[in-house]
Parts: C-alpha cells; sequence; structure tokens
C-alpha cells in the first residue's frame, strides 16, 4: 500500500496536489484530524488490497487537532505501515499574491496581515517539513507544471497512458450533433452506402460496408490523416490534465460511413494501449425513431 500524508503552507497547492493524487486513482481523504490517521490506515489495509493507494491532506486547518499529528506518525510506524509525506511550499511573496488574487483569508490570520499569518503557519510546520520525503516548491510552477510533478513522482509506469478515458461516437447529423463531443469530424464527403441497393440494409458493423468505405482511397488517406492528428493531440491532452476526451465521428445518418471510421479509429488508438470505448448512437435509428438524442 502507498500511503501519502499530503500537507504544507496554505495557497501552496495542496488542493491541486490531492486532486492529481485522486486522478492516479488514490483514495484521497481532505482535512482528516490526525488523531484518526492510525484508525483510518488499519480500516485501508483491512481491504485484502481494495484500497492500496490512499492520500490524506494533513494542514493547520486541524486546528489544535494538527498538533496530534506526529503522535499520530509514531503510531503508524509503531504498528508497522509505511507512510511518505509530501510538502508543498512556496515563497512568501507567491503566497501572499495568491491569497489577494483569491481574497480568501489566512486562516492563522483571519483578521490580520496575511504575512504573518504565513510566518506563524512556516514555524508550526517547520519539523513536519523536516521530516517530508518530498518537498515540492510551487512558486514558480503553473497548475499544469504541479500536476506533471505529481503524476512523475506518484503514478505507476504506464499509467499515464491510461489515465485518459476516449469515446469514439458515431452519429447521424440528421438526428442532431453529440452536445458533449470534443472533437467532431464529418465524414459526409465520403461515398454513401446508403444509395447502393445491396448495401443499404447493412451498417458499418457489417463487412460489405466496411469493405465499400474503406475501398476507396480518401478513406484510407482520412483515417491516417486522423490517426496522425490523435497521436499528437492526445500526449497534450495528458499534459494539460484532460482526462475524458469524446471524438465524435458523423454522417448523415450514423449508420454506414461514421460506423465504419469510427470503427477503425477505436481499433487503432487500442492497439496503441490507450483506454477506449466505442458507441454508435444511431446505427438503429432508421429501424427505432426516437425522440432528440443527446
Amino acid at each position: 500500500m502507498r500511503f501519502i500524508i499530503v500537507t504544507g503552507l496554505s495557497g501552496a497547492g495542496k488542493t491541486q496536489a490531492i486532486r492529481s493524487l485522486e486522478d492516479l486513482g488514490y483514495f484521497c481523504v481532505d482535512n482528516l484530524p490526525p488523531t484518526l490517521i492510525p484508525k483510518f490506515a488499519e480500516a485501508c489495509y483491512q481491504t485484502d488490497g481494495k484500497i492500496d493507494k490512499i492520500a490524506l491532506v494533513i494542514d493547520i486547518r486541524g486546528g489544535k487537532f494538527f498538533d496530534d499529528l506526529f503522535e499520530s506518525l509514531n503510531n503508524l510506524k509503531n504498528e508497522g505501515y509505511k507512510y511518505e509525506i509530501l510538502f508543498l511550499d512556496a515563497s512568501d511573496e507567491v503566497l501572499i499574491k495568491r491569497f489577494k488574487e483569491s481574497r480568501r483569508k489566512h486562516p492563522l490570520a483571519p483578521d490580520g496581515r496575511i504575512l504573518n499569518g504565513i510566518l506563524l503557519e512556516k514555524n508550526k510546520l517547520r519539523e513536519v517539513k523536516d521530516r517530508a520525503d518530498t518537498i515540492i516548491d510551487t512558486s514558480k510552477l503553473a497548475t499544469r507544471e504541479l500536476r506533471e510533478e505529481i503524476t512523475k513522482i506518484y503514478s505507476e509506469e504506464g499509467q499515464m497512458e491510461t489515465q485518459l478515458i476516449i469515446t469514439v461516437l458515431s452519429f447521424g447529423f440528421k438526428y442532431g450533433m453529440p452536445i458533449d463531443s470534443d472533437l467532431v469530424f464529418d465524414v459526409r464527403f465520403l461515398p454513401n452506402p446508403y444509395y447502393i441497393p445491396e448495401l443499404k440494409k447493412y451498417s458499418g458493423n457489417d463487412q460489405p460496408v466496411r469493405d465499400y468505405v474503406m475501398g476507396f482511397e480518401e478513406t484510407r488517406e482520412f483515417v491516417d490523416k486522423l490517426e496522425d492528428m490523435l497521436k499528437f493531440l492526445i500526449p497534450n491532452y495528458l499534459k494539460e490534465g484532460k482526462r475524458q476526451l469524446i471524438l465524435s465521428i458523423g454522417c448523415t445518418g450514423g449508420r454506414h460511413r461514421s460506423v465504419t471510421i469510427a470503427n477503425s479509429i477505436f481499433e487503432k488508438l487500442k492497439a496503441s494501449g490507450y483506454k477506449v470505448n466505442i458507441d454508435h448512437r444511431d446505427i438503429e435509428e432508421d429501424t427505432n425513431k426516437g425522440g432528440k438524442k443527446l
């Protein structure tokens, strides 16, 4: 089990850090009273591996309970539970700027100068900082850069590629565009099997339609160019912290061309190791009339 105590200065990025850890599959708890840490650790260890990655945010918001932190950490050690401490730090100038921009009060100086609260907090956290396994200074880090740093330190090998869930969605323009699309591609420029009598009854899931659509040079060139673009986009989406991508491919009715192309892209992405789903929204629309699709 990987057990991480996330702490540090107010305004240094603990919220973003815990969100990044949550995206990496950690079971996260914010502002747990330190005295409860040993009991919580025991409960997690008793799940027989169902909860094997934990991150707890512990900071001075706990008030007088924060003073129990070191006793609780000693109890963890005595019980044989391994843990790591991640400390988020930042310069006084940067922290003051962040508090002013957010118009938040410092928890240790609710009615006074922000700087006084920062200095008091640094003094209270000096010992826990000295015991930290990892210290990240966020003074010059953008949100994306902090997320990258957290991912680099705490993700498992190969996990970065599986963080993004991709859905390849085929649809028919005459039934409306999917409102949750991130990328939309129109394949109505391709020859339409609908007008071939012996193909009309089939869908893009059937080999005769697939062979017909993929038999054109422009189809194969389009698929190659789209695959090449996705190979460029997906790593950059991951760097920006995107966790879900809806790739919509539309033709007139959503039964032939879009289904064929969606299946082809799905297979290529899956072969590249991405976590990908396929959904043919309107494939049965001609035989199962319904309301407006989303």
